[in-house]
């Protein structure tokens, strides 16, 4: 377990901000019932959107059980990126990057698990662009997560050491 640090620390503190984010965008600002709060005009807006899919909403009229579809395939890949990690032994920034996949992925599995749908708020549009579809915190976790996993897990990391150096 100590030759994972990097990533359990990872997925927990995304975890933590991410669900403390949410509890108080979506509880304290009551964006739940209020719907949108503009901060900063058209770059952020808070714009409540309850995904019951994956993907920007894709798959979301598939009725209740997707939730629990959506959360086993969720908790699958988490343990598979755990099992993998612990398999190759990489270095921090490998396994920091999927420390933030494994983080998103639980921020959102308990959001489906309390509210039915994950809690997206975030929304940005910019020069007369408008984003139509919204987005959180372990989203953004994911996403930079995978691209770090892609980028950095390939055979060019296989001979770097835990500090994610050449050797």
């Amino acid at each position: 377990m100590g030759a994972l640090k990097p990533l359990y620390w990872t997925a927990g503190v995304v975890f933590v901000v991410d669900q403390i984010i949410k509890w108080v965008v979506v509880q304290f600002l009551d964006l739940k019932t209020v719907g949108t709060i503009v901060v900063w005009d058209p770059f952020l807006v808070l714009r409540m959107a309850w995904n019951r899919g994956v993907n920007f909403g894709l798959m979301s009229g598939w009725g209740d059980h997707m939730r629990w579809v959506l959360i086993a395939v969720a908790l699958a890949i988490s343990i598979w990126i755990i099992w993998w990690m612990l398999r190759d032994k990489p270095g921090r920034w490998v396994q920091i990057s999927a420390g933030l996949v494994v983080g998103g992925a639980m921020g959102n599995v308990i959001d489906r698990v309390i509210y039915g749908a994950v809690a997206d708020f975030l929304n940005m549009s910019c020069c007369g662009i408008e984003n139509p579809w919204s987005f959180n915190v372990a989203d953004i976790s994911i996403f930079v997560g995978a691209f770090g996993l892609i980028l950095l897990s390939g055979d060019g990391a296989k001979g770097r050491d835990a500090e994610g150096e050449g050797g």
